[in-house]
């Protein structure tokens, strides 16, 4: 239960999804209702088989480029902590890669589940970096499963705010998912810092200093 309730926090935080939301209202305000859920559905679906190939194949991918898990941790701590200053700054569309004409060719699109929804904009680097660098950690299967089901959660989460973002904006307003997303962006440059400073440690530790 403790390593379910911890990868569902930190996955929550890196990808936090309510700071998503103003950006979702904005690409989705001339859908109608049904449009929108099927949307919120397959932004959330496509998010869970990120997460899971991120997981269970992003090692294969670092031993191909030849990429240490430490190196990993450290890329990884700074474009989570980069993520948290980007949500304390409130550069929202910034911090998670979408700019101005990825977001005019969005409004374009029939179908923005996948781009930018899905990637960059919440399965972004940071989110996939951790999952890596998580894979190390967790040996046994039964660790691995509630790994999976965590991410389950968060795609479920992922769905149920997506599917209420017009309504959380009108509720919440612009100031209340600054301060929400301000919040969570400070929990996020927590855990990118901690990820830096384990990695140091165990390059510091591997060091031989006779």
């Amino acid at each position: 239960m403790e390593l379910f309730v911890y990868v569902f926090a930190a996955l929550f935080s890196v990808i936090n999804p309510l700071g998503a939301v103003p950006i979702f209202v904005g690409l989705t305000q001339d859908d109608t209702l049904k449009e929108r859920q099927r949307i919120s559905f397959w932004t959330a679906i496509n998010v869970f088989i990120i997460l899971v190939i991120s997981f269970f194949i992003g090692q294969y991918v670092l031993d191909f480029f030849g990429i240490k898990i430490e190196a990993l941790r450290i890329a990884g701590g700074f474009i989570i902590v980069n993520s948290g200053f980007s949500l304390l700054n409130r550069r929202f569309s910034k911090g998670r890669g979408v700019h101005k004409e990825i977001e005019a060719d969005a409004q374009k699109r029939n179908d923005i589940a996948l781009t930018p929804l899905a990637i960059p904009m919440l399965a972004g680097p940071g989110s996939i970096s951790f999952l890596i660098a998580m894979y190390q950690d967790l040996k046994t299967l039964p660790e691995q499963a509630i790994a999976v089901g965590a991410m389950a959660a968060v795609a479920l989460t992922i769905f149920i705010i997506m599917r209420s973002a017009h309504y959380l904006s009108r509720i919440l307003g612009a100031s209340g998912i600054v301060a929400i997303s301000r919040i969570i962006g400070f929990i996020i440059i927590a855990i990118g810092v901690q990820y830096i400073i384990s990695a140091v440690v165990v390059i510091l530790e591997g060091i031989n200093w006779k």
